[in-house]
Formats: C-alpha cells, structure tokens, sequence
C-alpha cells in the first residue's frame, strides 16, 4: 500500500478493482452462472495492465463467489442465500418437535436441507477432540461424519466424536438416521441432559480438498467450528468439527447482561 499527501494508506488498484466486481456479484450485476469480463476485458475496462488483473481476480476468487474453469475463465457461482446460525438453535424443543438444529434452522429460513452420511462407526480419537472428551488420543470413539447441504450446495461439513462408554448402549447413534431430534435427542433420551453448548469459532482460508469438498474456490474462507456438548453432570459427551462456508452463514448469539 502506498501513502497519501495526508498520510493515509491508499488502497491498491487491484483491491479496488476486485472489491468492485465483488460488489457487482452481490448486487446482481453479474449473475449467477455469467462469466465474469475476461482479463482482456478488465484490461481495457480499467486501463491496468494484465498483471494488475490476475491479482484482482485472485482476491475475487477468495470471495468464494466465482470458480474457474480452466480454459473458459470465472463464473459466478449460483449459491444459496445466507443461513443465520442463532444461539438458541440447540433449544430443548426443537428435539422435543423431532427436528435436529440444521434441519430446524432450515425449515425457518425457507431453504430445502439435506444430510449426506458419509462415515458412522468407531475410530481412534483424534488429539484434540480426545482432550476435549476427556480420554486419552488414540481410545476408541464413536465418528459421524455428515456433509450438508442447502438448496442442493454443499455448505457445510460435521465430524461429531462421542465417548465409546456412552454410545455402545445406545444403536440409534449408530444408524444414519439416528430418529426424531437427532444425536443429542437420542443422548438425552438415555439419561445425558444438557446443560450447555459451548462452540469456538476460527475464521481462515479453506485447503484445497476443503474447498473441494464444500465446491468452493481454493483458498476462499470458512469458518471453522468446535462445539462442546456438556451434560448437567459436566461431562462433554460430544465434539463437534464442523467447517462451513463462510459466505453462507451469519451468526448471531444472545449474551445474557444479568450476573
């Protein structure tokens, strides 16, 4: 970044130039499946050179809200609406109404919602989710592992880990479709009330086999969640890894102000 007469940094061209085609894409300027200008196009639009282009259409391409194709150029990606995520979505009534708290949030917001199973079954603890359960890296536990989607685009992935001592008495954990209510609704059912959801959130680039996964381009962000299931007895009967695209998510939390 250079600096102005007054001081101030000014902002590269090519930042410039990517935020305005950005702009262009959430406004609807451009569509979703139009291709974007070619860099030819952006080159006499601007009057910049080539090189100037290709570092604007690296920072439209981290947006998330094109792809590549090799030898046709960037699209704009047709993706879902935004999904809030609020605090109050792991609430006692959505299992007792027999939705789990995607397919719940789902229904309020419009969209069509479904879970693909990718892995159910026992597997040796990772690291941190073995910290977090409280055993040791490397004991037995219980993986599900789910990809998410919205209106047919993949937003979402979830490893959840649950102690093996807890899972073995109860099959439905074990089942794709574990009922009404999901995971905790099935936890709950067997006698591990929850007391609280505790959830750590990091913003950062996605890798390209995450990308991949979530049809994202390389580099584009996620937010990338760890949640904590922890019963009225302060046992974490559940680790959640859950990655989402970050363009399709809003969070919003209710912090109490009383002591």
């Amino acid at each position: 970044m250079g600096i102005t007469a007054g001081g101030e940094r000014s902002v590269p061209r090519y930042v410039q130039i990517a935020e305005e085609i950005v702009q262009q894409i959430r406004a609807g300027v451009l569509k979703p499946g139009e291709m974007v200008p070619s860099e030819s196009e952006l080159v006499d639009r601007y009057g910049v050179s080539g090189g100037t282009i290709r570092k604007a259409m690296v920072e439209v391409r981290a947006s998330g809200l094109v792809e590549t194709r090799h030898g046709k150029g960037s699209i704009v990606k047709d993706r879902p609406p935004v999904r809030h995520r609020s605090s109050d979505r792991f609430r006692r009534s959505h299992r007792r109404g027999g939705k789990a708290a995607y397919l719940a949030e789902s229904a309020q917001s419009g969209a069509t919602a479904k879970v693909s199973v990718l892995y159910i079954g026992p597997m040796e603890a990772p690291k941190d989710a073995a910290r977090r359960l409280g055993v040791d890296a490397g004991d037995q536990v219980l993986a599900r592992r789910r990809l998410y989607f919205r209106n047919g685009t993949p937003v979402e992935t979830a490893s959840s880990y649950l102690p093996w001592d807890v899972v073995k008495e109860i099959p439905e954990l074990f089942a794709e479709n574990p009922g009404g209510g999901g995971i905790y609704a099935r936890l709950e059912d067997h006698g591990h009330e929850f007391a609280e959801f505790v959830e750590t959130l990091q913003a950062r680039p996605a890798s390209k086999a995450e990308a991949s996964e979530l049809a994202l381009s390389p580099g584009a962000p996620v937010v990338h969640l760890i949640r904590e299931a922890r019963t009225t007895e302060g046992r974490v009967v559940e680790v959640c890894d859950t990655l989402m695209a970050a363009d399709q998510f809003v969070f919003e939390y209710r912090i109490p102000a009383d002591d």
